[in-house]
């Protein structure tokens, strides 16, 4: 007989994903699109709280929801966690200590890996909501202070600046959105031709990954990578296969 203690509402998740407050499409990619995902997620709402809040004002104030939407997600048996903004790496090392599971608040915590895995002979580069919102505490926090990058942010669009940076409307047009991305990374690329990977800090970035990836022909890296491979060191499954005889 197997004994399970139980006490939680919902059982089989993996990854528990913090969400702000937002009402724009997600599309396939997004963390909080479930069929990003080959695996179960579980959601927990932080009321109350949006993207232009954790941008333009992360104060200490803001950090106590999602310490205790942390705590609840952990509760509720998911095996690690996660958040739905990349600008949560700020209190990456707060969500990791009120927990006992891992915790990836942000993609930018790959940074170090991308800057490593390509022979740490170039800078990383960046694309991210807000580059002037984007600050060395940041990187700190998930100890790539010493990483050299290039960030380009997308605060000068139309499209994406007014849905998702401004709250303005919830109609989003992603073809729009898809070519500010990748105007956005041409000018990354201009400014630093060198750069030897790249890593989307912005959760509304995934779904144009494959086309990245295309056009510039480099490493890319986001929170859809990062939860697959947090996934899949929480859940290991055993292997299966042939031997010689």
């Amino acid at each position: 007989m197997t004994l399970y203690q139980g006490g939680q509402n919902i059982c089989g998740a993996t990854i528990g994903v913090l969400c702000l407050e937002s009402y724009f499409p997600k599309p396939p990619g997004h963390i909080k699109n479930p069929s990003s995902l080959p695996f179960p997620v579980l959601y927990e709402m932080i009321d109350g709280v949006t993207v232009p809040d954790l941008l333009n004002n992360p104060t200490p104030d803001l950090l106590e929801p999602f310490l205790e939407g942390a705590r609840k997600l952990e509760r509720e048996g998911v095996r690690a966690i996660t958040g739905s903004c990349g600008f949560l790496a700020l209190f990456q090392q707060e969500l990791a200590a009120a927990v006992n599971i891992p915790v990836f608040a942000s993609s930018l915590i790959q940074v170090p890996l991308a800057f490593h895995m390509t022979g740490a002979s170039g800078p990383v580069g960046i694309l991210t909501a807000d580059a002037s919102a984007l600050t060395d505490a940041h990187f700190k926090a998930i100890g790539a202070d010493n990483i050299p990058v290039v960030v380009q942010g997308m605060e000068d669009s139309a499209e994406f600046a007014e849905v998702i940076l401004e709250y303005q409307r919830t109609a989003m047009d992603t073809d729009l959105i898809e070519a500010e991305i990748m105007e956005a990374a041409r000018k990354l690329m201009t400014h630093a031709p060198n750069i030897r990977s790249l890593v989307l800090e912005c959760t509304d970035m995934p779904p144009y990954a494959a086309r990245l990836q295309q056009e510039l022909q480099l490493p890319v890296f986001d929170l859809t990578t990062l939860a697959t491979m947090a996934h899949d060191v929480v859940a290991r499954r055993a292997y299966f296969g042939n031997m010689p005889w």
